[in-house]
């Protein structure tokens, strides 16, 4: 599958700024406590709109906008993280690892050089299905739910004497205190109607836990879903759904991914996706069509079904050199329309994400969807020639699944990923393989990995086009001329406030460009404000090279960085900056030429 094009945008008349990344702090406000952030500053109280001598980085009359055109809009950036974690009765060992590692992911994303605000919602693979009586299925609604409110939830009754997951795969991680733990409102003077939320959420060091609730432990109770889940698994549905209900204003998913944020989805899964079209819900029926069960005469369907009717192999029989997605009808045949194929068509969720992606590329060029899947591949996969598919030695294994395991280890057994895998690497990010070996004793290196590839999205705050230098006389230093807009929601509607630049001081007052920086101020009065960051080459210092080397590196001459006082972040805040072109890219942007 293709990814979409990406090319930088260009406006003819200004250029726009890419808010929807996290950047760093250089350096902390003389005197004043504050919080770098990205993209966004506070709402509530008026600021001054009386421009500050901040080494020329004063922007035009900033009391108005009137006139410049809205070229780019931009969410505060952050990631939210899509957990579609498998329920079936195979699942609970693996549901404890997901439990004892997702620290490990926090704490790539809570690094001070990544520090993202975050989003993390769970829902499970069960969508319904005609063989599965008795569950009750998600169909991709986010819950937020303490897993020891529900432990009944993780006994299988599929095998004798029934298998019971709840101490490993809950209780062993999620604090006994916490067993009537939900998600709570966050209430704020930004917000004052706030909804609960059926996610975990951590906005500008606010979360909408309990008190005393770290957001560690309550993904330890919430991700863990339970074993008694159908076991015709709708990984890629799920998903769907999922994304889909963050539309619907009456869903528990409603808002929850925002705009502009880092979107990953991280599957979790031992067996073949069967995101099957309800309209050829005969397939599993006994009464019905069993053109794709292994055993035509048994009294029930096997997960086989879920193979049969979505994968089709080459070579064997024994190995076989490729198995790939396709589209098969209700009689088996091959190559039917999408409309007429038993289990949606991968293109569905290809399409779905790409849609996603190419609406945050048109404005933040490296801002790829993350998709990543711990399922059935061998330990270190790294291409899709990695995985082996063969015929099961076990004929009971291969009556269940129609093809034999993926992974094999003390820790798990797993059927190999076909459609999931082909849904993962249209997704694929530098340096970090989609898939991970969901037989691996410990999931800690997966989800480090899965959160440096997000973090590796984050990017800086670069000006994605060749400002103008407003000041000729200060060769090597770029003057711009900038309007930077905040809009969010507050307690009247949708609100919006010019923000002023930060004030550079040198022993507590404004300095020029040849003198040393010791900090950067507040404006009088405001409690949020954005700074300059140029690549001062060739001035006196050296340490006035304020440029992150990634906007440096790309070519451009303009970076800018959101400062403000702590816990002052509304979550849904947009920031628009538009700044001068210039008129000699091959002067003021050599690097782009």
């Amino acid at each position: 599958m293709s990814k979409p094009s990406r090319t930088l945008p260009a406006p003819p008349l200004l250029a726009a700024l890419a808010v929807a990344t996290s950047w760093g702090c250089s350096g902390r406000p003389v005197g004043v406590t504050g919080d770098t952030e990205t993209g966004t500053g506070t709402t509530g109280g008026e600021t001054s709109t009386t421009g500050t001598d901040a080494t020329a980085t004063t922007g035009p009359d900033t009391t108005s906008t009137t006139g410049l055109p809205d070229l780019s809009v931009f969410e505060d950036p952050g990631a939210d993280i899509l957990f579609v974690v498998d329920n079936s009765g195979s699942m609970g060992e693996e549901q404890a690892n997901i439990a004892s590692a997702i620290g490990d992911l926090l704490a790539v994303l809570d690094r001070p050089d990544v520090d993202l605000d975050v989003r993390i919602g769970v829902t499970t693979t069960d969508n319904g299905n005609l063989a599965c009586n008795g569950t009750t299925p998600e169909g991709g609604m986010l819950r937020a739910t303490s897993c020891r409110s529900r432990p009944t939830e993780f006994v299988f009754n599929g095998t004798n004497p029934p298998t019971d997951k709840f101490d490993e795969a809950c209780a062993a991680w999620c604090p006994n205190t916490l067993d009537d733990l939900a998600t709570l409102p966050t209430t704020t003077e930004h917000d004052p109607q706030a909804k609960p939320r059926a996610w975990v959420e951590r906005i500008d060091g606010v979360t909408n836990l309990p008190d005393g609730v770290s957001v560690e432990d309550a993904l330890r109770c919430f991700l863990p879903q339970g074993i008694n889940g159908c076991g015709f698994e709708s990984q890629l549905e799920s998903m769907w759904k999922a994304l889909q209900l963050t539309e619907q204003s009456s869903a528990p998913n409603y808002d929850f991914r925002r705009t502009d944020a880092i979107l990953a989805v991280v599957f979790v899964t031992d067996e073949a996706d069967c995101s099957a079209n309800p309209e050829f819900a005969s397939i599993f029926d006994p009464n019905g069509n069993r053109v794709f069960w292994s055993d035509p005469g048994a009294i029930f369907p096997t997960s086989a079904v879920c193979w049969n009717a979505g994968v089709s192999c080459q070579g064997g029989p024994g190995t076989y050199s490729a198995c790939n997605p396709v589209n098969k009808g209700a009689d088996g045949s091959e190559g039917v329309p999408d409309d007429q194929a038993v289990l949606h068509p991968v293109s569905r969720y290809v399409d779905l994400l790409q849609s996603i992606e190419s609406d945050q590329v048109s404005r933040v060029p490296w801002r790829e969807v993350i998709v990543a899947g711990i399922t059935g591949v061998p330990e270190g996969y790294a291409e899709p020639g990695d995985i082996l598919y063969q015929d099961a030695a076990d004929p009971q294994f291969q009556m269940d699944f129609g093809i034999g395991p993926g992974c094999v280890s003390p820790f798990g057994t797993a059927v190999p990923p076909v459609r999931l895998r082909d849904v993962a690497e249209a997704f694929r990010v530098p340096e970090t393989p989609p898939l991970f070996s969901i037989c691996s004793a410990d999931y800690g290196p997966v989800f480090t990995a899965i959160g440096e590839a997000i973090a590796a999205q984050k990017g800086e705050g670069c000006v994605l086009s060749c400002v103008a230098d407003t000041d000729p006389s200060t060769p090597g230093y770029v003057d711009p001329s900038c309007v930077v807009t905040e809009r969010y929601t507050g307690p009247s509607g949708t609100e919006e406030r010019i923000l002023e630049p930060c004030v550079l001081t040198c022993g507590g007052s404004p300095c020029g460009i040849a003198d040393g920086p010791d900090g950067w101020t507040f404006p009088a009065g405001a409690d949020t404000c954005y700074r300059v960051l140029v690549d001062r080459t060739g001035q006196t210092p050296t340490d006035l090279d304020d440029m992150s080397d990634f906007c440096a590196d790309q070519g451009w001459n303009l970076e800018l960085e959101i400062e403000r006082m702590p816990g002052t972040k509304p979550p849904d805040a947009v920031v628009d900056a538009m700044c001068e072109p210039s008129d000699n890219v091959s002067s003021d942007c050599p690097d782009l030429m």
